[in-house]
């Protein structure tokens, strides 16, 4: 009886174990959020997820004006992976880049930031996942 019970509490030890690792691997995984503010009226948003082997990154920026352009990077641990404009949309004047990058084997630092094309704000956050 006593052999059950140990066998039953290894087992139970063991799925204990694995279960954080195979959350993970569903990308249910580990997940870090950033924000800040850059002006008075304007605020931004850096979401991580790790994600099969990547790196989901989440960048907001909200300005609560509509058709305001803004210039965004994303950079990888040093590596420029997105460079674009987007423009910030109805109805809350705000817009969202979602990229993927690979995940290294080391901390993953992650830079985003997104200059005003009009007023020159400059939004930048930065997260390690």
């Amino acid at each position: 009886m006593t052999k059950m019970i140990r066998f039953g509490l290894a087992l139970a030890l063991v799925s204990a174990a694995l279960l954080p690792m195979a959350a993970e691997a569903r990308g249910g995984g580990v997940q870090v959020t950033r924000s800040g503010k850059c002006a008075p009226h304007t605020t931004w948003k850096l979401k991580l997820s790790k994600d099969d082997g990547r790196i989901e990154t989440d960048f907001e920026v909200d300005q609560n004006r509509v058709g305001r352009d803004w210039k965004v990077t994303l950079k990888h641990n040093g590596n420029r992976f997105f460079r674009g404009v987007r423009t910030t949309q109805a109805p809350s004047g705000s817009f969202e880049v979602r990229r993927f990058t690979t995940n290294a084997p080391r901390s993953d630092k992650i830079v985003a930031r997104a200059r005003n094309l009009r007023s020159g704000v400059l939004c930048k956050g930065t997260a390690r996942i």
